[in-house]
């Protein structure tokens, strides 16, 4: 586990801007499954405003780690958030962009979406694997949409499941932990005070860290690399 602390949140998404681009330098196609989220959003900006004529966009193909069952249009989708600061300011092949469908039957594109990976990910084992998986994690310890009372799904052996969001009850299609972990590399993106003690005891293993989510991130490669600002690194000081 690597951990790497900038002074806010703007400079996290510069760090991981600069990272991300080296990273799809030394790859001929890299696949990469994106999360929602301010920090995100962020790290979107910057990439459309530095990195537009940079990056080599045809080698890359995007997915998703999580999406809220709702149309593409509406404001609560992470695509269109992706679609709104990024996608429609690149040159992007319009087959490179996986979304999962949110207007569709959940438990339905769950299956389907698992399909779209199997097919269009490089294999290692017999497994799909992503190069790289970016991450959140919540006040409450959950990344991808997988919540502390849906833990058990990390677990699951589809690729990806149907989660209820614990107090609005909306219903999300995710990722589960097994393809995640297969991941090349995953990369936490946290900054915020509110997230500081979360970061601590999931970092430290410390305090009730087992009943989070994000410290079942454990990728067999080892390669885990979370980018914090200082805000949300506070308690590891």
């Amino acid at each position: 586990m690597e951990t790497r602390i900038f002074e806010n949140k703007e400079a996290v998404a510069k760090g991981f801007s600069a990272y991300l681009s080296d990273l799809i330098d030394s790859k001929s196609e890299i696949h990469i499954a994106l999360s929602g989220g301010s920090t995100p959003k962020i790290v979107f900006d910057e990439l459309a405003a530095k990195y537009r004529e940079k990056i080599d966009w045809k080698k890359v193909h995007f997915y998703w780690g999580d999406e809220r069952c709702v149309p593409p249009s509406d404001s609560e989708s992470n695509f269109k958030m992706t679609q709104d600061h990024l996608l429609s300011k690149i040159e992007m092949p319009a087959e490179n962009v996986h979304r999962i469908q949110g207007e569709n039957d959940p438990s339905q594109e769950a299956k389907r979406y698992s399909e779209v990976l199997q097919k269009h990910l490089p294999a290692e084992s017999g497994m799909p694997r992503f190069d790289l998986v970016i991450l959140g994690m919540g006040d409450d310890g959950h990344t991808a949409s997988i919540f502390p009372d849906s833990i058990d799904q990390w677990e699951a052996k589809d690729l990806c499941v149907t989660v209820a969001h614990p107090v609005s009850g909306q219903i999300r299609v995710s990722l589960s932990g097994g393809i995640i972990n297969r991941a090349e590399t995953v990369a936490f993106l946290v900054t915020g005070k509110s997230k500081a003690e979360k970061v601590r005891e999931v970092i430290r293993k410390e305090g009730n860290f087992d009943s989070y989510p994000a410290s079942l991130v454990k990728p067999e490669s080892g390669n885990l690399i979370w980018f914090l600002d200082e805000d949300a690194a506070a308690d590891l000081r």
